[in-house]
């Protein structure tokens, strides 16, 4: 994955007044030294010939101590410039969030966006994007030529080509193809989830590449191989927009297998046609619970949210919701991700066990029982350095104790054990 450093940025310079060279700085919260860059390449027509210097305005965020980012950044630019169109809300995010969900207009405007690539030798993929650093921009000691520009592009593209085929590898190599006779068992399915995080990854970077791009649904189709999408598009561009073209499944594991089940007698020509699932009322209380905005969640996994959720509400009334200590950190992060993963693998149960995989579910069950040992770890470490009142290290370290049972349990009881 790319590493995404903006949020820690606190101020750089950027400069390309030598052709062919970008060289600069950048001073990150967390780090003592400046980040040094040495690059190959020039930036794009806005910034090229151009000495660049940036502050960061808002909140900056620590960097983890045992982040790895180089602190001499050699290799190759990417697109670095200055004019970057994104769009960004006009009201706070949390707001925004709250409005999309419940499917209202969210008030918005088009900005410019300081956006950094580079490809790292010893990272990868770095990103600075933002919209809330003050630019001060020099004027050009020289200017692209168009066929400057034209080969700036190719080269930008072709250091995401490269990056783009080291994640590919990793889908390659977390490849799952049992006998198609077999039945899967959970560590049939442990192997497909990694395959599906690989492909998630690959997803992701080409999202985050492309998202402001007109043409975003059809590169990413093609660079994710899934050729039924591409024709779909195609489709939709030859009836001039009267063909909606369906959009990405969620599960990324499966976007290259072409859909061609065509099966006239299908009772629901759309899925909205579908009835909705009605819960099992004989497993209430077992299977699931209705929560809040009446959700139905899992008892395990909505008991892992509250209980996250108040560990995180006590380290704000301590004062330690922003903490930079990386442990406590790292046990505020793992502990949520356990009640997600625990929402992955037990929600569904509410709508019917025979809907389920008992395999599929214990697979995920370790997943949620991983990040739940990351939870305790980094407890014990946050324990010893007296960051929380005794009584609340006491209180968490019992409740994640009893999620951990629980999950054993439900893996035993799954597994079809006594």
């Amino acid at each position: 994955m790319a590493w995404r450093i903006h949020d820690s940025v606190i101020r750089g310079e950027i400069d390309n007044r030598e052709r062919g060279i970008v060289r600069g700085k950048i001073w990150l919260h967390g780090l003592a030294e400046p980040v040094a860059l040495e690059l190959q390449g020039n930036a794009c027509s806005d910034l090229a010939g151009c000495l660049l210097t940036f502050e960061n305005t808002a909140k900056t965020i620590p960097m983890r101590k045992d982040a790895s980012l180089h602190p001499l950044q050699q290799g190759s630019i990417g697109d670095l410039t200055a004019s970057r169109k994104v769009r960004v809300f006009d009201i706070p995010f949390d707001e925004a969030y709250q409005r999309l969900k419940e499917k209202l207009p969210v008030p918005e405007h088009i900005a410019n966006c300081l956006y950094l690539e580079w490809f790292s030798t010893f990272n990868g993929r770095v990103v600075v994007e933002s919209t809330d650093y003050k630019l001060t921009i020099s004027p050009p000691a020289w200017k692209l030529t168009a066929e400057e520009n034209e080969e700036r592009a190719r080269e930008a593209a072709d250091g995401f080509t490269g990056f783009l085929q080291k994640v590919s590898e990793a889908i390659i190599a977390q490849k799952h193809e049992p006998p198609e006779d077999k039945e899967w068992d959970e560590f049939d399915y442990e192997k497909f989830m990694r395959e599906c995080d690989a492909r998630t990854d690959k997803y992701a970077e080409l999202f985050d590449k492309y998202r402001e791009h007109p043409d975003r649904e059809r590169i990413i189709a093609k660079e994710m191989g899934w050729t039924w999408l591409e024709e779909a598009l195609e489709a939709q561009k030859e009836d001039s927009g009267e063909a909606k073209a369906p959009a990405p499944a969620e599960d990324l594991g499966e976007q290259d297998k072409q859909n061609e089940d065509d099966d006239d007698d299908n009772p629901f020509d759309h899925p909205d046609d579908a009835p909705p699932l009605e819960p099992d009322p004989t497993t209430e209380g077992v299977d699931w619970v209705s929560g809040k905005d009446d959700f139905l969640s899992h008892p395990l996994a909505l008991r892992a949210l509250e209980g996250s959720m108040a560990f995180w509400d006590k380290c704000e009334e301590l004062g330690l919701g922003e903490t930079e200590d990386d442990d406590l950190a790292t046990l505020l992060s793992e502990y949520q991700t356990t009640s997600a993963k625990l929402a992955g693998a037990l929600d569904g149960l509410a709508y019917g066990r025979d809907l389920s995989d008992g395999a599929f579910i214990v697979a995920y069950l370790k997943r949620a029982l991983n990040h739940l040992h990351a939870a305790q770890a980094a407890l014990e470490k946050v324990a010893s350095k007296n960051l929380l009142p005794a009584d609340t290290i006491g209180s968490v370290r019992s409740e994640l104790f009893a999620i951990r049972e629980e999950i054993l349990r439900l893996m035993r009881e799954f597994r079809g054990e006594p």
